[in-house]
């Protein structure tokens, strides 16, 4: 079949991309988009997990100090699966209570590690975790430099990954690869899955771990999405839903400690951490101000090139029925709110971006409140750079009381 003259070609759709406006047309011209109307509590409706639950069986650990930044050890559970693992981080001599941020790891195909990406523990960070940081976070563990900022830091894993990941084993490779996918097919040769912590160990000391391990489980795990979204669907949730639930649990955490002011608490993400930002933004009263990082656009701009990269928790369905991401990252105007872009992001169109600057705009205007949202675009391609940090913390100083 030939396209009609002038239409739309999609790279990933060829000869289908006709299909795009033929579905288009297929909505109820009567149920129009109310995306100005909608509200945190239909947000939580619309991803699921919509409770609030205190973490269970809250256990510390260990403690240490290290470049101005004294560290705790923490563990809980949500209600399933492995214990949570979670690094508590506050300035070296700091006394008394302090603003709380919960700083989000992002997804980067990365999931054998999460709070590891964006903060240091103890030990010396892996290798892998290195080489992301300084394609993403301009070689920087971020949290560490907001903890000795000023604030009082929490970074936890997150389901999917780190201590909340799936083993390789769990994931069942036969069921989720082809037998001709030799990228993931297999583990490299020379190191099984017991390479891996197992019933909810910690990822300390998996530095043993080999590069190839890591990479082919990145893969495996990249795949498995596909699995757990379907299950979401079954069990009547998102993605989302689950992960926004997740950190919600993690704030209450945070909230609930002596040495932090929980009247003032924000939260700050790239990437995947954006959208955790956003979701918990949304989804929680408890934020006073949140931080999205490159995690910006409307729907629409995003059909083309922007679709297959991005993860499942960008994507709830009955979100894209009834509103767009910028709404959803908006609803709590006039909550204070700052998106950082970037403008040659190959994960988003510059159109799609400046759509969702204005939409945002335009709510936190009609709220009454057009100052309490900040959206700031910077050149280059997807990342946090040390520049983009330095304006995100001041962000979180001008709302949050130091």
């Amino acid at each position: 079949m030939t396209l009609p003259a002038g239409s739309a070609v999609y790279e990933h759709l060829g000869r289908f991309s006709d299909w795009v406006e033929f579905a288009r047309n297929q909505d109820d011209p009567g149920d129009a988009r109310a995306g100005s109307n909608l509200t945190p509590d239909r947000v939580r409706e619309i991803v699921g997990f919509a409770t609030d639950q205190l973490p269970v069986d809250v256990r510390t650990g260990a403690t240490w100090e290290r470049g101005g930044v004294v560290g705790e050890e923490i563990s809980w559970s949500v209600g399933y699966g492995a214990p949570t693992r979670a690094w508590f981080l506050r300035p070296a001599g700091a006394q008394g209570q302090l603003p709380g941020v919960l700083a989000l790891h992002d997804h980067g195909g990365f999931k054998f590690f999460g709070k590891e990406k964006i903060a240091d523990g103890p030990d010396e960070p892996d290798p892998s975790v290195v080489e992301h940081r300084e394609s993403a976070y301009g070689g920087r563990a971020f949290a560490n430099e907001l903890a000795r900022q000023g604030f009082a830091v929490l970074v936890h894993d997150v389901f999917l990954w780190g201590s909340r990941r799936f083993s390789a084993d769990e994931m069942t490779v036969s069921e989720v690869t082809s037998a001709t996918d030799e990228g993931v097919r297999a583990a490299p040769e020379g190191q099984g899955h017991e390479g891996e912590a197992h019933e909810g160990e910690a990822n300390e000391g998996e530095n043993g771990v080999s590069p190839d391990y890591i990479r082919w489980y990145n893969r495996l795990a990249a795949r498995h999405e596909h699995v757990v979204a379907k299950y979401c669907t079954l069990l009547r949730t998102t993605l989302a839903g689950v992960v926004a639930y997740e950190d919600r649990v993690a704030l209450g955490y945070l909230k609930s400690r002596p040495d932090v002011d929980s009247r003032n608490l924000g939260c700050i993400g790239l990437s995947g951490g954006g959208c955790r930002a956003a979701l918990l933004q949304a989804t929680s009263s408890d934020i006073s101000v949140s931080v999205i990082v490159d995690m910006m656009s409307t729907y629409a701009e995003l059909l083309d090139r922007n679709v297959a990269g991005h993860t499942w928790m960008f994507f709830p369905s009955d979100l894209v029925k009834s509103a767009d991401w910028p709404d959803m990252a908006a609803c709590r105007a006039p909550a204070p709110l700052a998106v950082l872009y970037s403008r040659d992001d190959h994960l988003f169109a510059l159109k799609g971006m400046t759509r969702a600057h204005e939409t945002i705009g335009a709510r936190y205007a009609a709220a009454g409140a057009p100052n309490n949202y900040v959206g700031t675009f910077y050149d280059g391609d997807h990342q946090f750079s040390l520049a983009m940090q330095a304006d995100a913390f001041e962000q979180l100083k001008r709302w949050l009381s130091t």
